[in-house]
């Protein structure tokens, strides 16, 4: 018997030995094919990007994965439980595998005749997740559970938890934890509450059939699951448990993707643009920025709403336009509070006509031609005959420009003929200030575009974008200090950190604040007494210029007042022109509905007078008020009397301008010649 036991035991022995030499060489074959593991520590998943409106409210989530990283110590630790609970109850005392567990499992599986239970440790399926595929097979599983005890000896267990919890998939696009609590409950991880922590890690099984928005049955039971497993681990109480499943779960509604999920779709479109300019198309899809966004959500709505009403009412009126755009700043930080780039956003009209579209500005090009006169040293009282003239074009006819009422008005002032808005003066003006002069004023006031150097420019023959038009224009509301526009206040990458900041943008004097004054009288003037009034009255100080093109195919209303500037443009797509369209019908009451809305808080005042810059003298006829604003020098030197020389005769000079100022009309008229041969000014699609 001794001896039969002995060799019993000795076959034991060489069996075990046998065995562990298989697993030992299994082990050893397996392990040669590992992947390094020190690429996890440099692992960087595609985060999303979240774009926000000044308000906080979230305008868009921009992923090629939708996942927003957390560090572990910033998710709650009800989120945290209810996974360790649900997929791996042993995950702080088991070393990558738990052995355990897969007898657990085992044993559930064949009581019930079928797979109930997984055996996968999270560091399984953390290894799965970076280094492998969901394929089921022998090997796979060996190299799994071999890669997750190496990963267990060189990591802790709250950074395998941290990269787990930002990793894995939880259905309806979302990656992570942080992703899928806004993407089901609007809100982040840290706000979530027990019983919509335990959806989330219900979900880990089969997201696609276990999420809310697919079968909300099957997620609530999948939800009661998890509870009871956060129970069973000690981690919360029966009664919590019981309470938790029977609160509210608040989803959110599943969004849109793409375009479509987009909140103030005209305006984000915009913003993502301009990122994948500055940062690049990876950066904005996959680095996690945080984007701190300008725009108003309230003016935005506001806005929309002024552009759908007026195209409805230029429907109806019989004007025939059928689209409108509209773009706002604040004057003092350059900041795009709204941007309507038409009627209706959808998959098939996304074209901004806010930035994208390039058309004729009509007259509300003058203002820089003005501004380039008041600048140059020619004070508002400068008279000019409003009188036909001729120029010679280069196919032997002659461009004679005109007026819509097809009158002459004879001399008048710089001031009346901008508020009435007479294209012959302004013509001759620009031929006495230079044409190459009007175009430095306009780039340098906020105008991108490329401007043709011809006398027609005059007129807005130039295509212009809404939005240059406004950065124009908020130069004379800024007192002369020019701020590019910009969609951004501040942008963080995906750790926190400023990459751009527009906090404090950079700020470039380029006309004087006498001269933006006294340009901003002229232009008041023009809603109070010119072609912009009455429709274009808003019950406070403004200032601001029609525009129409030859045969009505664009009519604009650009506006502002010391808080905030606007413009509007209306037309078709095509170029159909539109019946009897003038800016200072339909534009400009989109212009002043959108201004009195935006503004119904604001306080109303002045724009600020320059002291020492200008000077308020009494008027003696000529203009429309009891007062006449000059740049100091450029004031008569005695009431209706002659003249002041001007400060700097050098740039008169310079300018080729002659000055013929004062308040007695009539005054001296001059017909300037022909210098260069204008294009045909009739607008071209």
């Amino acid at each position: 018997m001794r001896r039969v036991l002995r060799y019993v035991a000795v076959g034991f022995l060489l069996a075990f030995l046998f065995l562990a030499g298989s697993i030992a060489g299994i082990v050893a074959a397996y392990s040669r094919n590992l992947p390094d593991i020190s690429r996890m520590a440099d692992y960087q998943p595609a985060r999303s990007t979240r774009l926000y409106a000044r308000d906080g409210t979230l305008l868009a989530n921009l992923y090629k994965e939708n996942r927003i990283w957390l560090p572990v110590n910033k998710i709650p630790a009800v989120v945290r439980n209810a996974f360790i609970a649900n997929e791996d109850h042993n995950f702080y005392s088991h070393h990558g595998v738990d052995f355990f567990g897969i007898i657990r499992a085992g044993v559930a599986d064949l009581s019930h005749h079928r797979v109930e239970q997984g055996a996968s440790t999270i560091t399984q399926q953390l290894a799965r997740a970076l280094f492998y595929t969901d394929q089921q097979t022998i090997a796979r599983k060996i190299q799994e559970a071999l890669l997750a005890m190496e990963i267990e000896r060189y990591y802790t267990k709250d950074e395998i938890l941290e990269r787990y919890l930002n990793l894995i998939y939880l259905g309806s696009g979302a990656y992570g934890v942080d992703a899928a609590a806004h993407t089901y409950f609007g809100r982040g991880a840290e706000s979530l509450t027990l019983g919509q922590a335990a959806m989330l890690a219900g979900l880990i099984a089969a997201p696609s059939v276990y999420s809310p928005y697919v079968n909300l049955s099957l997620a609530r039971q999948r939800q009661r699951h998890v509870l009871d497993r956060m129970v069973e681990s000690g981690y919360i109480t029966q009664p919590q448990a019981d309470s938790a499943y029977a609160a509210p779960l608040q989803l959110s509604g599943l969004r849109p993707e793409g375009l479509q999920g987009y909140r103030d779709p005209w305006f984000t479109t915009y913003v993502v643009d301009q990122l994948e300019k500055t940062f690049g198309r990876a950066a904005t899809y996959e680095g996690g920025l945080q984007v701190y966004t300008t725009v108003d959500p309230r003016m935005e709505d506001i806005a929309q709403s002024a552009v759908d009403w007026g195209v409805d009412a230029a429907k109806s009126e019989g004007i025939g336009a059928d689209e409108a755009a509209l773009v706002a700043l604040r004057p003092s930080t350059g900041e795009i509070v709204a941007m309507i780039g038409g009627t209706h956003f959808s998959l098939q009209n996304q074209f901004n006509r806010a930035w994208q579209a390039h058309r004729q500005p009509g007259s509300s090009f003058k203002a820089y031609v003005y501004t380039a006169a008041i600048d140059s040293g020619m004070p508002p009282t400068t008279v000019i005959d409003d009188s036909p003239i001729s120029y010679p074009m280069g196919d032997g006819t002659q461009w004679s420009p005109q007026d819509d009422d097809f009158r002459y008005l004879g001399p008048i002032s710089l001031r009346v003929a901008l508020a009435q808005s007479r294209n012959i003066v302004a013509v001759k003006l620009l031929q006495l200030l230079g044409v190459d002069r009007v175009i430095q004023y306009a780039h340098r006031m906020g105008v991108n575009s490329a401007l043709e150097p011809n006398l027609s420019l005059a007129l807005g023959t130039s295509v212009i974008s809404p939005l240059d038009q406004a950065s124009g224009y908020s130069t004379l509301a800024n007192q002369g200090v020019h701020i590019d526009p910009s969609p951004f206040r501040i942008v963080k990458d995906s750790l926190g950190n400023p990459v751009l900041d527009n906090l404090y943008p950079v700020q470039t004097e380029v006309i004087s604040a006498g001269t933006a004054y006294v340009m901003t009288t002229m232009l008041e003037d023009v809603i109070n007494h010119g072609t912009g009034n009455p429709n274009a009255i808003i019950g406070r100080p403004a200032a601001g210029k029609t525009g129409t093109t030859t045969n009505f195919r664009d009519a604009w209303f650009a506006g502002y007042t010391p808080d905030l500037v606007a413009v509007v443009w209306l037309g078709n797509d095509n170029y159909h022109p539109m019946s009897e369209s003038y800016g200072g019908n339909i534009p400009a009451r989109i212009w002043a509905r959108f201004m009195q809305g935006a503004l119904k808080n604001v306080a109303k005042h002045d724009f600020i007078f320059p002291g020492g810059e200008v000077s308020k003298v009494a008027s003696c006829g000529g203009g429309y008020g009891p007062f006449e604003y000059f740049l100091t020098g450029t004031e008569p030197i005695s009431p209706c009397g002659h003249p002041r020389p001007l400060a700097s005769q050098a740039a008169a000079a310079a300018a080729g301008v002659p000055i013929i100022t004062g308040n007695m009309p009539p005054a001296p008229t001059f017909s300037p010649e022909p210098t260069a041969p204008p294009p045909d000014p009739t607008p071209q699609p």
